[in-house]
């Protein structure tokens, strides 16, 4: 953990109202995921509790605490997707990944993470892979997205 990037994003967001969120999105977005060593620090500067800190990372689904992979796989799990048979996506991508949400390959190329809506619902199901939405998806365009990232 580089404490002088922490230290630069609380500096900025500390006298603003309401300033926690837009830190957390700035740390997460320099390291990826905001590291749990970090806490004390913010908590102490943003005169919150440790508590506090944890409670508004783990509130947010978005938020990660540990590092993830280069590429990161969200599996839609609201509704819609479900009703098209999501549940069958999540079991192939954690199978063929060999990992389960909230994890790492070991060539730290892939992470996974459940999201509950990508806004993608007439498309389901869907699946989102860093900043780009797919719908319709299904074993065969997975491994395809899958091979053009590798």
């Amino acid at each position: 953990m580089d404490k002088n990037k922490i230290q630069h994003h609380i500096e900025k967001y500390k006298s603003l109202p309401g300033g926690l969120l837009p830190l957390m999105h700035a740390i997460q977005d320099e390291l990826g995921y905001i590291p749990e060593e970090t806490y004390p620090l913010i908590s102490q500067e943003m005169s919150l509790s440790v508590a506090e800190i944890h409670g508004f990372v783990s509130f947010y689904h978005h938020f990660r605490t540990k590092k993830t992979g280069k590429n990161i796989i969200q599996v839609c799990r609201a509704e819609s997707c479900q009703a098209m048979n999501s549940k069958s996506i999540e079991i192939y991508l954690k199978d063929k990944l060999g990992i389960d949400y909230h994890e790492m390959t070991e060539d730290q190329k892939f992470s996974l993470e459940p999201v509950y809506c990508l806004g993608n619902c007439a498309c389901s199901p869907s699946i989102m892979i860093n900043d780009d939405v797919y719908g319709r998806v299904d074993k065969e365009k997975i491994d395809k997205l899958i091979k053009d990232i590798e």
